[in-house]
């Protein structure tokens, strides 16, 4: 298994630069990607450039560029442009993101996000080829009906290919991944109840396009955290459970919350909707409250060495080929430490047998 991470240029108290001296550090440590996030702080295209410069090895990827914040040229633009100067260190992760951030900071219908992510991949893609760009489909159509522009293609051409990474929560994208991309972002994930959860409308695509897994590099993500004992343990299970109560409550709309539906499809529909109603009406303790320890420790990787090297093993058996993995901790130095505790885990699991 590859090792990953992701982080976004506003994390660390808002604090960029220790943002970059994490992932030139962390490429010591031999992580092999780095994605970089874009919600409703910083960009990533931005950041991506700067760590281009400030890197060798590392493969770097948007984790996940928003396909409601720009036209899908102006994403290969980007993409080009950041795999070009990076030579080829550049990998496109493309999500649909939610109707909280697409329509309340961009002004932007959500509607129809399987067919408006489907016709990106095609534009951008005629794009990387260097075809004349003329497109008619539901979401976009180029060049614009009753206007004076003619098809065009970039003047730029990328100079080494760019993998094409997919953030999949819902059957109908899992599906587009399957059959489109070359990877799998996912999270929320429970090896146990992946099958139908996930792999089911994965192979489904895949075998669609008639591809098989192999084709497909499955990127998991979790956080990633070590106790010493079993009071150590309960705080971190502690500290877990409000994050997890507001991706269950708070990220999306009341309609709308592709994390709450992961946990219903795996096993929790009752109690993840029980907890977005009480997050949705105010009461966030009670939220929380419902969270459980077996919620937690599911869907993350944290635990002693022993559980954190098991829940690895598991990963691994199950089809993971890239482990991207958040590392707590309260400084620099302390999240640099997790993660590199965890990379050796990794290569150990990893190891062949």
């Amino acid at each position: 298994m590859r090792v990953a991470t992701t982080v976004e240029a506003s994390g660390f108290d808002d604090d960029p630069i220790q943002v970059i001296d994490f992932v030139v550090e962390a490429e010591k440590l031999g992580l092999d990607l780095c994605f970089v996030a874009e919600a409703w702080g910083s960009d990533a295209p931005s950041a991506l450039g700067y760590l281009a410069a400030r890197t060798d090895r590392l493969i770097l990827g948007s984790g996940v560029l928003q396909i409601g914040t720009r036209t899908p040229v102006a994403i290969a633009q980007a993409a080009i442009t950041l795999s070009n100067l990076s030579q080829g260190r550049f990998v496109l992760g493309l999500g649909t993101s939610g109707p909280r951030v697409i329509e309340g900071l961009h002004g932007v219908a959500f509607a129809h996000p399987l067919t408006r992510l489907r016709e990106n991949i095609d534009i951008i893609r005629a794009a990387f080829a260097g075809e004349k760009i003329a497109y008619d489909g539901a979401c976009y159509t180029l060049p614009r009906p009753g206007g004076e522009g003619t098809p065009m293609r970039l003047s730029t051409r990328p100079q080494h290919p760019i993998p094409l990474y997919l953030a999949a929560m819902s059957p109908g994208l899992l599906r587009l991944t399957g059959e489109t991309a070359d990877g799998w972002l996912g999270t929320s994930f429970v090896p146990e109840g992946a099958v139908h959860a996930y792999f089911a409308h994965l192979d489904e695509g895949l075998a669609d396009a008639g591809r098989t897994r192999a084709d497909l590099d499955i990127c998991q993500g979790a956080e990633v955290a070590f106790a010493d004992d079993e009071d150590a343990l309960a705080r971190l299970v502690d500290a877990r459970r409000g994050e997890l109560a507001f991706s269950l409550g708070g990220m999306g709309s009341v309609n709308t919350n592709f994390y709450n539906r992961a946990y219903a499809r795996q096993g929790w529909s009752a109690v993840a909707e029980e907890i977005k109603r009480l997050w949705q009406n105010g009461d966030r303790a009670a939220a929380t409250a419902l969270v459980s320890d077996q919620m937690v420790l599911a869907t993350t990787l944290i635990g002693t060495e022993e559980m954190v090297r098991d829940r690895l093993t598991v990963w691994r058996d199950a089809g993971v080929n890239t482990v991207r993995l958040y590392p707590a901790g309260q400084t620099l130095a302390d999240k640099l430490d997790t993660l590199g505790r965890a990379i050796a885990l990794v290569r150990e699991v990893s190891a062949p047998r």
